[in-house]
């Protein structure tokens, strides 16, 4: 090994070189696409790619050019061109196996030597190399896109021939597997979820108990244990909204009192303690905030819609999310699992042009179930137990995606700059 004197790269082996990106590639100005006029959309996760693929990879849709747009006159790309990504440089240099053409901002490099196209397709991703890359556009506030003459001045290594393909062939190998394990893990991550969500569900409506049972009179939940009632919401919860005190009574962080909107549990946690603001004594006396008791549901009425919390502190909400704090004797741990497994149920109440919400008439005169409170606590407590167990499962497929994404990039880092030999 011997110092390349470049620090993002460190050393490498002695037989390796270090150019410039402009000794080794050549910017594409060119128009249009003899081969293929395709419109190609440049991706972080899959490279340049045409258009249709992109949506039907990812249910999104592509950002269309104007209707009559003249593709002749966009940029050519070819295959195995390189793509510099636009001004939110975040995911490196994108490689193209297709042929088409691509918006005029995006720039089109191209290889000048004799390379293995791979080796610098998985060089281009690195983030040891995209950090350096992005200390072009540190000093600017707003940003700017990475000119080829950046890349260009730019020293990068160049292996020999043969070592680029060994390496290439390497990280095709052990990034299929390292990503076959993580979308494997995704996958038991929602299952899990599914589970969880289908096992409270089963719970609190009295699915799972083998008892007599009676029709529910609700056409969805079906029959129920007959011991077991159907009430109005408003009858076990005194419910009521929020609202956004003036801006000039709000102290970020520095008050008494905690002000919470749906933004502040978007998380799967299931209670809330701090908010986004906190408004301090004087304000909160001037404005007409209604403090929600400790212990409190508060349910978000828009997006996302139908999630609850339960609030550890005393605190007021905005106009997003309803609070329901009890009349009666009740289990507030089984209505928090009662009303987040019925998200479904309360989407279909929401209504709005400009954002879909619940109304509090819709919400307080929705009706659900109300067990024995002996049957409520034992329910939660059932849950709880289930829950924690299914969590630490979730938690620990998190983990080991979290640790094979960091393998992988130390992975490629380590492959493409010659300290793992392959």
């Amino acid at each position: 090994m011997k110092d390349s004197g470049i620090d993002w790269i460190g050393k490498i082996p002695d037989e390796w070189k270090i150019e410039k990106g402009k000794r080794i590639f050549a910017q594409r100005n060119e128009r249009g696409n003899k081969i293929n006029l395709e419109l190609l959309s440049p991706t972080q996760k899959y490279g340049v790619i045409p258009q249709t693929l992109y949506e039907e990879l990812t249910t999104y849709s592509a950002v269309k050019l104007k209707e009559g747009t003249d593709l002749s006159q966009l940029k050519t790309v070819h295959k195995g061109d390189y793509c510099i990504s636009l001004r939110s440089f975040q995911g490196g240099f994108e490689y193209s196996k297709y042929e088409g053409v691509v918006s005029p901002a995006y720039q089109i490099f191209y290889a000048i030597k004799n390379i293995d196209e791979c080796y610098y397709k998985y060089l281009f991703k690195d983030q040891t190399f995209i950090a350096k890359m992005n200390s072009f556009t540190m000093s600017l506030r707003d940003g700017k896109n990475i000119a080829f003459s950046d890349f260009g001045n730019t020293y990068i290594p160049l292996p020999p021939l043969s070592e680029q393909t060994k390496i290439a062939n390497f990280l095709d190998k052990k990034c299929a597997q390292i990503d076959s394990i993580i979308e494997e893990s995704k996958k038991s991550i929602e299952e899990y979820k599914s589970w969880k969500q289908s096992m409270i569900f089963e719970a609190v409506t009295g699915k799972n108990l083998s008892c007599k049972k009676k029709d529910s009179g609700i056409e969805w939940l079906g029959e129920i244990p007959e011991e077991w009632e159907v009430r109005a919401l408003k009858t076990i919860f005194r419910i009521f909204s929020g609202t956004t005190p003036k801006s000039d009574i709000i102290e970020y962080w520095d008050g008494d009192v905690n002000w919470v909107t749906p933004a502040d549990f978007k998380t799967e946690d299931v209670y809330v303690e701090n908010g986004k603001r906190n408004i301090s004594e004087n304000g909160f006396s001037d404005c007409s905030l209604e403090l929600i008791p400790i212990n409190s549901l508060i349910f978000s009425k828009r997006a996302p819609i139908g999630k609850v919390c339960i609030n550890r502190n005393e605190m007021c909400t905005n106009q997003g999310c309803l609070a329901c704090v009890k009349k009666i004797n009740l289990s507030i741990k089984f209505f928090y699992y009662l009303l987040s497994s019925l998200t479904e149920y309360f989407e279909v109440l929401g209504s709005g042009t400009t954002f879909k919400e619940i109304s509090l008439t819709s919400f307080s005169d929705f009706k659900v179930l109300f067990p024995p409170i002996s049957e409520q606590k034992s329910i939660a407590k059932f849950l709880d137990a289930k829950c924690a167990q299914i969590d630490s499962l979730i938690s620990e497929k998190q983990s080991l995606i979290k640790d094979l994404a960091e393998y992988k990039k130390s992975l490629i880092f380590e492959a493409v700059t010659g300290k793992r030999r392959v």
